[in-house]
């Protein structure tokens, strides 16, 4: 009789592991997703703490935290305003046509990089076209080169 009562006594302890670590599994699993957890508010406070490279890879985690940052356009307007600096008129006309500020970062921020190189003074010595580097040839308009010359005449 004291034989059953240890396998039972085994058992129970067994089947009171196994709950825990489930318990614990279903814990960890809510614990990886702490966006879901908190206040919408709180989750977006921390999200506004991002810069653009985190933002993006923070919207690749998982689907909800891709929605929220996706759909909060206000995270991304910081950001844009950041590429205004060097892309006035496209993001002025940007947000005149109605774009939502992450279509407008999405849309300038590639061309403010190279704009700004431009603009810096960077490719002034370049002799030839050859000698140019593959990246900085974005494809910007007509009034962009316009000032990209006025900024090479005045040096």
């Amino acid at each position: 009789m004291q034989k059953n009562s240890k396998r039972n006594n085994n058992s129970r302890v067994s089947d009171i592991e196994l709950n825990s670590v489930d318990a614990e599994k279903g814990k960890n699993e809510s614990q990886n997703n702490f966006v879901e957890l908190l206040p919408p508010e709180v989750a977006l406070k921390i999200f506004t703490h991002l810069d653009i490279r985190s933002l993006c890879r923070a919207s690749a985690t998982c689907w909800s935290w891709n929605y929220t940052i996706r759909n909060s356009d206000f995270l991304w307007k910081p950001h844009c305003l950041t590429v205004r600096a060097v892309c006035r008129r496209e993001i002025d006309d940007d947000l005149e046509s109605g774009y939502s500020w992450r279509v407008i970062l999405l849309r300038n921020y590639q061309k403010s990089k190279v704009k700004h190189e431009w603009l810096s003074g960077r490719y002034s010595n370049i002799c030839s076209p050859i000698s140019l580097p593959e990246k900085i040839m974005y494809p910007m308009d007509v009034d962009t080169w316009g000032e990209i010359l006025e900024a090479e005449l005045e040096r």
